[in-house]
């Protein structure tokens, strides 16, 4: 068995003249947590289109758990474990927080379209769905509907259905986004009281979230990997400081 969770080969994608991923070598562990970073335009995106199956490749390879998933649908990467949320939150605001969930279940269990019988007959989905909102902090709040939620809430929301799916692999696409910074550190928390058996790569400007999670962190420029290392070699790199913060090289 391998021991990355997920791995890109030679990674390329190209419109035209413009490259938005360029020979990308990456490489995830099993249960890592790992931030992907970098200028605006950098690529960071494109990248995790290219991983989930949004964007196709014009060369190279993506391997999840050892196995080439390079032609598979997005569909058929969730269903092995391969998940993603997005950077603007999608739910259905006008369903509880408990319904959010439970429908995610359903969609993963493929029962989605009975969800009209009676609750009775979803028991176990509905049970299931309250024991991944406990963890989160979110067991007083499971049946409210969404809207009533700071969006901080609604961003761990979208984890906890992300979690329904069951993923070896979770993407988080700036999962701090709109959030507050009052509401930062929850959305922290939630992150770091994940399964440690999931690898999680997530995208981030929030500095403050990115080394504190992070365990390794990967720096993208213009669509090339830059540098990658633990956070303090990346704090201390020239190259990101330049590139990244803006500072000038002396």
């Amino acid at each position: 068995m391998s021991t990355l969770a997920l791995e890109t080969k030679s990674l390329c994608k190209t419109f035209g003249a413009l490259a938005v991923a360029s020979d990308i070598n990456f490489k995830l562990e099993r249960g890592a947590r790992h931030a992907l970073i970098g200028p605006n335009g950098a690529g960071k995106t494109s990248f995790v289109n290219l991983v989930t199956g949004v964007l196709t490749p014009t060369s190279g390879h993506i391997l999840l758990g050892g196995d080439d998933i390079t032609s598979l649908t997005r569909a058929q990467r969730v269903k092995r474990g391969l998940v993603r949320t997005f950077q603007i939150s999608a739910l259905f605001r006008k369903l509880t927080v408990l319904e959010n969930v439970t429908l995610a279940i359903a969609e993963r269990e493929g029962v989605a379209n009975d969800l009209l019988r009676p609750a009775g007959h979803h028991r176990a989905l509905i049970e299931e769905a309250y024991d991944l909102l406990v963890p989160l902090g979110l067991g007083p709040e499971a049946l409210r509907p969404v809207t009533e939620l700071a969006y901080g809430r609604q961003r761990m929301i979208e984890i906890a259905m992300a979690l329904a799916l069951k993923p070896k692999v979770l993407l988080l696409d700036e999962p701090a986004a709109g959030v507050p910074p009052i509401e930062t550190g929850a959305i922290i928390d939630t992150i770091e009281k994940l399964p440690s058996d999931i690898a999680v790569l997530f995208i981030e400007h929030d500095m403050e979230l990115v080394f504190r999670v992070a365990q390794r962190i990967t720096v993208l420029v213009q669509g090339a990997l830059l540098v990658e290392g633990p956070p303090a070699q990346i704090a201390d790199d020239p190259k990101v400081r330049e590139v990244y913060l803006g500072e000038s090289k002396h």
